[in-house]
Parts: structure tokens; C-alpha cells; sequence
């Protein structure tokens, strides 16, 4: 066996070697001990990222500053229009609009023959001439009427004379049989009151029973101004054209309303045109002239009444009849009848366009076509007498102030 003495040259080489390793291993224990380390150790949360924001500026107190984005427009998209000037009233000056309101009249006339009463049919616009307080006016609507109607009739109803309630029931019977079932009639009494016997109503029957009901009547008094002025005041309240026949002697002798104020309230009504009838015309004719002084003052009493009931009529555009017999009432009913349901409608602008409610004064004539006032002739060529049924006037609106 061979024994060495000496150290082998080799060992110096795996010395070296082996230290090598060593400090490589030794390294990378190192480095990993360092990175498990450094991954156990807490992370900071992460900040929120700030929305954009459309106005820029700094956020709060300490973050970024925002920087709004631009908006890039589409290339087609074409630029908006300008925007329309808005006008301003001066500082405290309110809105001012502007409303010009045009007054229309529209005036009912009635042509009828004088004899018989009969309408006259075929007129023209052209044979038609209108004037307003004196001044002429340009006619722009014209039409022939006949529509059903709206009346009130207003009888008489006192503890006088039977004569005179016998005629009042004559006068309404002869109306009311005249009626057509297109027609609105009421029926209201007076003697001191008033009262409401039958509301309008198209019932015919109705109003014949009602009139035939009036036999016993309870005051003397004839309060004929009041019951007048309620029957306008009712009527008023009713759209488009009215009329009253009033039945009645005329007579006043207990009303609070004066005839001034009974005109006054005749003229400010519009639309309605008023009828009547005069009782008592028969007695009337036999006392007259009889029982002295007394039976003198009765007589001036009648005619006053017989100018009131003409006065109310006219103003309106309405006839007034003094009837004696039975038998002419149903010819004047007829007449009236025929008034009502047969008239031409005028229409014009009022040159006086002031809405100061004064009273203006109508004045119709008829005029052929050069010019001239219209002559009728019948078959025999003999000259007809006719005449105009027209309210003489209107009162023109009032506005506020």
C-alpha cells in the first residue's frame, strides 16, 4: 500500500471550488429571504382616481388639478343658429298687449203694409238707408228673419173692472193660440206684486190653462211700472232677441219704480222688444165724457195710460193697440205675429266707435234704386201706405275704467 506523505495537488482546486458554491448559495438564500420580506409588508391603499370634471379647477384642498377635456364637435355637425333677440319692457313696466274691439249694431226692422199689416217680402239691402244720431251708416250685414220666438206676456190682473179682466183673458187667449210649438212662452200677472203663473215653456197647453185660471183676481191696484221693469229684468238674462206683450190698461197707480226711471230701464235693455194691447177700450168709449170733474180726471188718466203703452212699444220697436171689440183682437194678434216672426236684419259698424254709453238715435228709411223714397203700388197700381218697425235707438256699451 502506498502512503502519502504530502498533500495531493487536487485539494486546493476542490477547496476553491467548494468556497465558490458556498458564497453563491449563501447569496441566493439572501435575496429570497429579502423578497419574502418585502412581500409581507402592507401596501398603502391606492388613491381614487378623480373623475374629469367638465368646469376644471382644483379639486378640494389637496388634489390634482382637473383639466377639463375639450370637446371635439363632429365635423358634420352644422354650427346652431343664433338666437332670436328677446325684447324687454323697461324695468317696472308691465306687459302691454293690444285688443281693438270693433262695436257691431244689428237693427231688427219690420215692414208692414199700414192697412193690412201684412209683411212686405223682395227688399234689398239697397233699399235700405241708416242713419245714426244724424249720421249715415255703411250697411255690411243684411238677411231676412223668421225664427220661433221668446216672449213674456205681462197681464194685467186687478180687482177693477171684470171688463177689464175679461178683455186681458181675451187679449192672452188670442196670443197664445197663435203659438208655434218651436216657441218659448212665460206667463207673469201684476196687480200690487207680481207673480210667475207659468215659466217659458213650449207647452201650449200649459198657457191656455194657465190664462184660464185667472178668474179672481185680489188687489185693485195697478202697479204697471214695477211689473214692467221685473219682466225686462228677466227677459235680460236670456241670449238673443225677446219680446214682452204686455196686456194691461196702462194705468199706474202704486209702483216704487217712476216712469222716468221705467224709460230709462227700456232704453239700457237690449234686444227686447215690447208689444201692447190697452184694455178696457170698450167701457172706456161708453163713460167717456161722463160723470163731471171726476169722471174728467178719469179720462186724462186713461189717456196718459194710452201714451205710456204707445211709448214703450215705440222705443222698441214694437205696435201698441187699443182694441174696443172681441173681435179684433185676433187681427191684431195676427199683426203681431207676423211682426215678430217676419223682419230684415241690419248689421253696420257705428261711425261714433266711443264705448261711452250714451244713447244713439236710429233712423231707418227705405229708398228706391235711384235714390229716392220707396213707393209701393198693388196689382191696380194705387199707392200702399207701409210702415217701418224699428226701435228708435240703442245705448252704446259702457266700458270701465
Amino acid at each position: 500500500m502506498l502512503k502519502m506523505n504530502r498533500r495531493s495537488p487536487l485539494l486546493p482546486q476542490l477547496s476553491a471550488a467548494l468556497l465558490a458554491l458556498f458564497v453563491s448559495a449563501a447569496l441566493l438564500g439572501s435575496q429570497s429571504t429579502q423578497l419574502q420580506a418585502q412581500s409581507q409588508q402592507p401596501q398603502k391603499p391606492q388613491q381614487p382616481q378623480q373623475p374629469d370634471s367638465d368646469t376644471g379647477g382644483p379639486d378640494t384642498s389637496s388634489g390634482p388639478i382637473v383639466v377639463p377635456k375639450k370637446k371635439t364637435p363632429a365635423d358634420d355637425t352644422p354650427p346652431p343658429a343664433p338666437a332670436a333677440p328677446k325684447l324687454k319692457a323697461p324695468e317696472g313696466m308691465p306687459p302691454v298687449t293690444l285688443h281693438v274691439e270693433v262695436p257691431e249694431v244689428t237693427v231688427d226692422v219690420g215692414v208692414l203694409l199700414e192697412k193690412t199689416h201684412q209683411f212686405v217680402p223682395g227688399l234689398k239691402p239697397t233699399n235700405f238707408r241708416i242713419y245714426e244720431d244724424g249720421q249715415e251708416q255703411k250697411v255690411i250685414g243684411f238677411k231676412r228673419v223668421e225664427a220661433p220666438i221668446t216672449a213674456l206676456m205681462i197681464c194685467e190682473f186687478a180687482a177693477t173692472s171684470y171688463q177689464f179682466v175679461y178683455d186681458m183673458r181675451n187679449a192672452a187667449f188670442s196670443f197664445a193660440n197663435q203659438l208655434r210649438p218651436q216657441d218659448y212662452v212665460a206667463l207673469m200677472t201684476f196687480d200690487l206684486r207680481t207673480q210667475i203663473v207659468t215659466d217659458f215653456t213650449q207647452d201650449k197647453r200649459q198657457i191656455l190653462e194657465a190664462i184660464n185660471s185667472l178668474r179672481i183676481p185680489g188687489f185693485s191696484e195697478r202697479d204697471v211700472f214695477d211689473a214692467l221693469y221685473e219682466g225686462l229684468d228677466r227677459v235680460s238674462r236670456i241670449d238673443g232677441q225677446k219680446y214682452i206683450i204686455l196686456i194691461a190698461s196702462g194705468r199706474d197707480t202704486m209702483s216704487k219704480i217712476t216712469l222716468d226711471k221705467i224709460l230709462d230701464k227700456v232704453k239700457k235693455t237690449p234686444d227686447v222688444t215690447i208689444f201692447t194691447i190697452s184694455t178696457g177700450g170698450l167701457i172706456r168709449a161708453l163713460t167717456e165724457g161722463r160723470g163731471g170733474f171726476n169722471g174728467q180726471l178719469r179720462d186724462i188718466d186713461y189717456l196718459q195710460a194710452d201714451n205710456q203703452m204707445q211709448t214703450f212699444a215705440r222705443m222698441t220697436g214694437g205696435m201698441s193697440f187699443q182694441p174696443r171689440f172681441i173681435g179684433e183682437m185676433p187681427e191684431d194678434f195676427a199683426a203681431i205675429n207676423q211682426a215678430i216672426r217676419s223682419k230684415y236684419e241690419l248689421i253696420y259698424h257705428p261711425t261714433n266707435s266711443k264705448q261711452d254709453g250714451s244713447f244713439r238715435r236710429i233712423k231707418v228709411e227705405l229708398i228706391d234704386e235711384e235714390g229716392h223714397p220707396l213707393r209701393m203700388q198693388d196689382e191696380k197700381k194705387k199707392q200702399l201706405k207701409y210702415e217701418l218697425i224699428v226701435r228708435d235707438g240703442y245705448r252704446a256699451r259702457q266700458v270701465v275704467e
